[in-house]
């Protein structure tokens, strides 16, 4: 652990004490805890020190910023450790509190714009086929072992990944598996552990509200492969930042694409479906691929190939790579309670939320489809503006019938966001030129305050009234595994899962009851 330039303000004449947790939240800490109390976006931390105190904190680490506070609030009867940047060793700090459980542990992270949860949700389910005591943290869920616990963001704080860890560890987990976001990559929150390998999928616009510009989200992923991150790498060159990627990398890294004449040590290929074959320097192996699309062949490929690279042989990785995961809300089959396929067409639920999984996910559902395909799209409020107009060229590309519809607004006019959506879907050619000789029906879509379940069930009206019912598709795009809709403010109950069952059921959903 690193404290340099730390200054002990007060606390001295106590003498050293003994600090058994880290938190960052007063309302959580418990006593023998160092109260992290940094500067936030409204509110400095420092402001709760003394409910923290209260609570059982035994010492307290701050800016001078909140080093002033504290004094102004006359907390002075604990130490109070003062760092220009109290956030950059933090992870330090609470690896060190907690017995470093990151070194006791295999752990394989995994970063990119799109295909995070697919790919952590296929290594975790191949470790298990083979046998490995396992631990998961990522947008759905974190698990330990059985244990299943939901979790509040893409990756934690480090105080909590540490304490996970800890935790992980003490369960008998040998190997953990975890989505590495770029806000964490930025805000320091995985410091403290070193991954055995890091993976990345692929670079597209999103979070550009965090980040700023492409080139500063593109330098925040790239800071995992870095020997202060990682030990060596995994990283799929389909497109040009991972190229860029895999050259700059201070780390050892093994690279894979799809592409034909793409030049890797792994290529990936579909064989048929629901096959792939897989080359590199160890040699061809068949895998199985459970999800639909291109984008899926690679996140199979890029989780066995994780898993060679962790050392794992690949005779032994071909096989357990077998087992179907279930991935919540990731391109999730939702069918009626009592499936008819004459008037159920098929149900669809994907987190796709920025213009190239939406072009992706539409992409693999189009060619699967031998009817009409049906999207229901919205965007969410206070974060990144401009991609809004790229998922709505997106849908219309390649989908018949376009929903637009409310995700998250938050804070901002939900028929502002719809009608962005709406201008970006202007002008775009659909994918099928035979269109206008009517081999498939005119394209439509609908803008209005009806709400996300109101257009789910009419998405499955569209679908039900247009030819084979059965041979046509209604996708819902955004929320995918989220159980929550914000808006100004609140956060209301709402399952796209449970919703387009509903539909499905000819039901009124009513979250309220799920």
């Amino acid at each position: 652990m690193s404290l340099v330039g730390a200054t002990l303000s007060s606390g001295g004449p106590h003498g050293p004490v003994a600090v058994r947790g880290v938190s960052l939240d007063s309302r959580t800490v418990q006593p023998g805890d160092l109260y992290a109390a940094l500067p936030g976006f409204a509110t400095h931390g420092a402001s709760f020190a003394a409910e923290a105190v209260a609570s059982g904190a035994v010492a307290v680490l701050t800016d001078p910023a909140g080093d002033a506070l504290l004094t102004a609030a006359g907390v002075t009867h604990v130490p109070v450790l003062v760092i220009s940047e109290p956030r950059a060793v933090l992870g330090d700090v609470a690896a060190v509190v907690y017995g470093r459980p990151a070194d006791a542990l295999r752990l394989i992270g995994v970063t990119g714009t799109n295909g995070k949860t697919t790919t952590a949700y296929l290594i975790e389910a191949a470790l298990r086929a083979m046998g490995v005591r396992t631990g998961l943290m990522g947008t759905v869920e974190t698990r330990i072992g059985d244990e299943r616990l939901k979790s509040s963001r893409t990756t934690p704080e480090a105080t909590e990944l540490h304490a996970v860890l800890a935790l992980m560890r003490e369960r008998g987990a040998t190997d953990v598996v975890m989505e590495v976001s770029s806000h964490a990559l930025a805000q320091h929150r995985v410091d403290g552990a070193v991954f055995d390998v890091a993976l990345f999928t692929n670079l597209s616009q999103d979070h550009l509200d965090f980040h700023g510009s492409m080139e500063d989200y593109f330098a925040a992923k790239a800071r995992l492969f870095t020997p202060e991150h990682s030990r060596r790498g995994v990283v799929c060159v389909d497109d040009s930042w991972g190229v860029r990627l895999a050259a700059q990398s201070t780390v050892p890294v093994v690279t894979l694409g799809s592409h034909l004449g793409a030049v890797a040590d792994w290529s990936v290929r579909p064989r048929t479906w629901p096959e792939l074959v897989l080359t590199g320097r160890h040699g061809s192996v068949t895998l199985q691929c459970h999800l639909p699309g291109e984008f899926n062949i690679v996140n199979t490929a890029m989780a066995a190939v994780a898993l060679v690279e962790a050392g794992y042989p690949l005779s032994n990785v071909a096989p357990a790579m077998g087992r179907e995961p279930v991935v919540p809300g990731r391109m999730e089959l939702v069918t009626a309670t009592h499936p008819d396929p004459r008037r159920d067409p098929r149900g669809i639920v994907d987190y796709a939320h920025t213009p190239d999984a939406v072009e992706a996910a539409l992409r693999a559902l189009r060619s699967s489809t031998p009817g009409r395909l049906v999207v229901v799209l919205g965007a969410g409020g206070d974060r990144d503006r401009g991609k809004r107009a790229g998922m709505g060229a997106a849908a219309r590309r390649w989908a018949d019938d376009v929903i637009v519809t409310d995700d998250n607004p938050r804070s901002e006019d939900p028929a502002a966001i719809r009608s962005e959506i709406i201008e970006g879907m202007r002008d775009v050619l659909p994918y099928d030129a035979d269109i206008a000789s009517g081999r498939r029906g005119p394209r439509w879509s609908q803008s209005s305050s009806a709400g996300r379940a109101a257009h789910i069930a009419n998405a499955v009206l569209a679908a039900r009234r247009e030819g084979v019912a059965g041979d046509n598709t209604v996708v819902v795009l955004g929320k995918g595994h989220e159980t929550g809709q914000e808006i100004a403010g609140v956060v209301h109950p709402f399952d796209d899962r449970d919703a387009l069952r509903a539909a499905l059921d000819g039901l009124d959903y009513r979250p309220e009851a799920t």
